[in-house]
């Protein structure tokens, strides 16, 4: 894997389940969930969501991220899931944040091994 194939990560807020039509439609392949189930009420849980997704053809994956911090299985996993797929990803998680940082650390990981 290389830095340029991180450019096909978009990131988002908390999604909802009824929104995976209009990210299908929106060209997105895949969706990573980075949020931990139960973290905020009333958000869709891991289960719900995947299943809705399924029913769009995207592929899935839940790699939660705890508020204490980003883990090496959670960069691990994220590699393993981009490696996995091909075309435009979604990740997601409460506020977005937490994507971004999974996604900076990344690449930076990949260009210190570019070099």
């Amino acid at each position: 894997m290389n830095v340029s194939e991180l450019e096909r990560v978009s990131l988002a807020p908390q999604i909802q389940a009824d929104d995976l039509v209009l990210i299908k439609n929106k060209g997105f392949k895949t969706i990573i969930n980075n949020r931990p189930d139960s973290e905020v009420p009333n958000q869709p849980s891991d289960n719900e969501i995947s299943v809705r997704a399924k029913e769009q053809g995207l592929s899935y994956f839940y790699i939660p991220i705890s508020p204490s911090g980003i883990s090496a299985e959670n960069i691990e996993q994220t590699i393993m899931a981009l490696e996995q797929t091909e075309g435009p990803v979604l990740a997601f998680c409460r506020s977005g944040t937490r994507s971004g940082i999974l996604l900076e650390i990344l690449k930076t990981e990949l260009q210190q091994n570019e070099s």
